[in-house]
């Protein structure tokens, strides 16, 4: 090797190392033996010898050594130094002229990267720890205890109905479209009136448990009150002692439950299925609804003396087609705490985006905008939401009104699993067997659709 090249790579700190056709060492420096030469080697070991990690890349060392192949590079290989401690070298190999020196055919310099890699280690953990708080700040319990976002007068409404109720322990019905956030209000009436941090938020949605179980699920019950009633236990409304009942889709509950649900609110007091003992709470009961209730009462599907005792401090939640730019807000929310949940890196929206966000009426609210948005961050590819992104239900419209003006039944019928078949044919074609894009171009979720073409034996590798 070249007397200026060894200086060089002295003055660097690098280790090197000489080998011959055969992969035999030749000559090193004190760094290479400090680096990768134990002791117990014999005086001219094989490359092999000293590097067992290169196993499996004969071809690769071969090519260097025909010059069919000028370098090849292993970063970040660990060892132990003689102090025990973990180290860290980036191993590179490079062919060798012939001409220069017959016996001498490949070259190996080993560099210390231990502080990089240190660095870089400090580096990813402090990026561990920003996303972190990142996912902290802006996950759901946190912005529901942060407030509501947005500049609109509705929104402001809201928060100051927010900031007069909960300096009161009173009764309080909100009223809106499903999705408009009731359960939200709920929570921020609760966070803002609490009085430590354990203060019990207590949901039940009364849609959702069977009129049979409601009333021990609300009240408790006592060992042996009915069949398999091994021991007693304790129902919501003593769970949600000291903090906030909510009850949210108050118009489906069974008339039997009103009742019972207004004489509790009338003294507070309750007694267990099957028990004797009047027990009394404190809470604050929060009721939600989409249902129009005035309606429901003169249908006879809602007790009136009920309603009167829940619209105490009543709210009617604004829809989100109301709230203007605010559901750009909102939209850009949801983008940052999406974009943690599913580990992508999202920039915005384009101006197209954000113009059919404005230009959209939202039938199902904020929680259709979640959706969507969940939606456009998984299939958009790159970090900026386009317009094509946002898959909403106007967009199911023009489709259909699309197909329904070219599609004519024959008179002998159709076949609709051949149609179906037809489609993701066509779907696989156009994205050259690419699944998410084929999902993608018939507005379906990409395991749906894989169960599709799994349904067919459609294989996609056959399109590429």
């Amino acid at each position: 090797m070249d007397e200026y090249l060894k200086q060089i790579l002295k003055t660097k700190r690098i280790g090197f190392a000489v080998f011959n056709e055969n992969l035999q060492l030749l000559g090193h420096n004190f760094r290479f033996t400090a680096y990768r030469m134990p002791a117990d080697l014999t005086p001219q070991p094989s490359l092999w010898q000293l590097f067992s990690l290169l196993t499996g890349s004969e071809e690769t060392i071969q090519a260097i050594i025909t010059g069919r192949k000028s370098e090849y590079t292993i970063e970040k290989v660990n060892s132990l130094d003689p102090a025990g401690r973990i180290t860290y070298h980036n191993l590179t190999f490079y062919s060798l002229p012939s001409h220069v020196n017959k016996s001498e055919r490949l070259l190996c310099l080993i560099d210390d990267v231990t502080t990089q890699a240190a660095l870089e280690q400090q580096i990813r953990q402090k990026n561990y720890e920003i996303q972190l708080v990142k996912a902290q700040l802006l996950s759901k319990d946190q912005f529901l205890a942060s407030g509501l976002l947005g500049d609109s007068e509705p929104i402001r409404m809201v928060r100051e109905f927010v900031h007069k109720v909960s300096n009161h322990n009173t009764t309080i019905l909100l009223q809106g479209e499903s999705g408009t956030g009731k359960s939200l209000v709920a929570r921020l009436i609760h966070n803002a009136a609490a009085t430590t941090d354990k203060s019990p938020f207590v949901e039940i949605n009364c849609a959702a448990i069977p009129e049979t179980l409601l009333e021990s699920e609300l009240f408790g019950y006592e060992k042996g009150a009915f069949t398999n009633a091994l021991s007693s236990k304790q129902g919501l409304l003593e769970a949600a002692d000291g903090g906030t009942l909510f009850l949210d889709e108050i118009g489906e509950l069974p008339s039997s439950m009103q009742v019972k649900l207004l004489t509790f609110l009338e003294t507070m007091r309750f007694r267990r299925l099957g028990g004797i003992e009047e027990k009394r709470v404190q809470l604050r009961l929060v009721a939600a609804t989409n249902k129009n209730l005035k309606e429901a009462i003169s249908q006879n599907e809602f007790r009136q003396d009920l309603f009167y005792r829940i619209n105490v401090a009543a709210l009617s939640l604004p829809p989100l087609r109301d709230l203007g730019p605010d559901v750009i807000i909102l939209a850009e929310h949801f983008m940052r705490v999406l974009a943690i949940d599913l580990k992508k890196e999202m920039e915005g929206f384009s101006p197209a985006a954000k113009q059919k966000l404005g230009n959209y009426l939202w039938p199902g609210n904020v929680r259709e905008l979640r959706n969507v948005i969940e939606r456009a961050i998984i299939f958009a590819t790159g970090d900026i939401i386009d317009a094509s992104d946002l898959l909403i239900m106007d967009d199911f419209a023009d489709l259909g009104n699309g197909l329904t003006k070219n599609i004519r039944l024959p008179e002998e019928g159709l076949s609709l699993e051949e149609v179906e078949r037809d489609l993701l044919n066509q779907s696989l074609k156009q994205s050259h067997g690419n699944q998410s894009q084929a999902a993608r171009l018939l507005g379906l979720s990409l395991d749906t659709f894989r169960y599709r073409i799994h349904k067919y034996g459609l294989t996609p590798e056959n399109y590429r």
